[in-house]
């Protein structure tokens, strides 16, 4: 069952975080539904700006209402993650959408303002929810790249009046997270303080945090043992994303791991099986791997066993 990111939110604030996955294909479609099910969580499926035209939106939309038939259990919202202007406006023209995410933190405060408020102008008049985004992550995510220099984190003394004159639903705020495999030297972590200060002026207003991965080790040295050359890669430390699920932070993105345990699996199916040619053979391998990837996350998140109750409450 598709249902609204509000109504998502509603009832995680201040409990648990929503887990907000990208998907780009069949098998992590199919392996994402699996792990939700298995973990009875809500969940949000993230379309990117490139995974629409990695083989046409159409197709992985196609993909989500069938999932959605097969799995009738499940309760999810559809997301458009990182979205510019255009592509915001085209997703809400399709009425597919539960959400989009306009990003226009590249521009100066009033410019973002300015571009936030034509979106949610159109999404609203569709009932359709906009994430926006305050201050700037560092690192690489598609056709999103921001140097470290570039990146800055949300200045909490913006958000009300952010929030005001755009009307957004939730906030992306820069606290010290990055996008990619590469997010964190070893003394570096989460900006509770700016979370902490974000909620204190906007309580009961949700928070989002992007770039939040955590680059399993394991994954990276089976990886690597494989034949990867992935050095350094490290990610969220999962203690401080359960931290952060209970002071507003609602919705957590989560697309790096997912690439992760499908490029280990692939990489050590293969070295193990070269002789193997058939493309479904990892697919299968890969789609239990990464549902019990999500059954992990869902558990981190908090949001395992939050299926039912969130039922009842979009059922009102």
């Amino acid at each position: 069952m598709i249902v609204s990111t509000k109504q998502l939110f509603e009832h995680a604030y201040g409990n648990y975080a929503v887990g907000a996955y990208n998907i780009n294909n069949l098998e992590q479609t199919m392996g994402l539904f699996r792990g939700c099910i298995d973990s009875k969580a809500p969940f949000i499926i993230q379309i990117s700006k490139g995974a629409r035209s990695y083989t046409n939106k159409l197709m992985l939309e196609a993909m989500i209402r069938t999932a959605g038939d097969i799995f009738p259990d499940a309760i999810f919202a559809v997301h458009l993650d990182h979205g510019d202007e255009e592509a915001c406006m085209d997703c809400i023209e399709s009425g597919f959408y539960s959400s989009v995410m306009i990003d226009a933190s590249d521009q100066p405060f009033d410019g973002n303002i300015e571009t936030t408020k034509r979106v949610v102008d159109a999404a609203h008049a569709k009932d359709i929810a906009v994430e926006a985004e305050l201050g700037q992550l560092g690192g690489v995510e598609e056709h999103v790249s921001v140097s470290e220099e570039d990146a800055h984190l949300t200045d909490p003394a913006q958000v009300e009046e952010f929030v005001h004159r755009t009307n957004c639903d939730s906030l992306a705020c820069a606290i010290g997270t990055s996008h990619g495999a590469y997010k964190f030297t070893s003394s570096q972590g989460l900006h509770f303080e700016v979370i902490e200060e974000v909620r204190r002026r906007l309580p009961g207003f949700p928070i989002v945090m992007h770039g939040s991965s955590s680059v399993p080790q394991d994954e990276v040295k089976r990886i690597n043992a494989a034949g990867g050359e992935m050095k350094g890669a490290k990610g969220v430390d999962e203690a401080q994303i359960s931290k952060a699920g209970k002071m507003g932070v609602t919705k957590v993105n989560i697309d790096t791991d997912g690439r992760l345990v499908w490029c280990r699996v692939h990489r050590e199916f293969f070295r193990d099986k070269p002789e193997v040619f058939d493309l479904r053979k990892p697919g299968i391998v890969f789609m239990d791997e990464y549902a019990k990837y999500i059954v992990h996350k869902n558990d981190v998140l908090g949001s395992s066993g939050k299926i039912d109750a969130v039922r009842k409450l979009v059922s009102k």
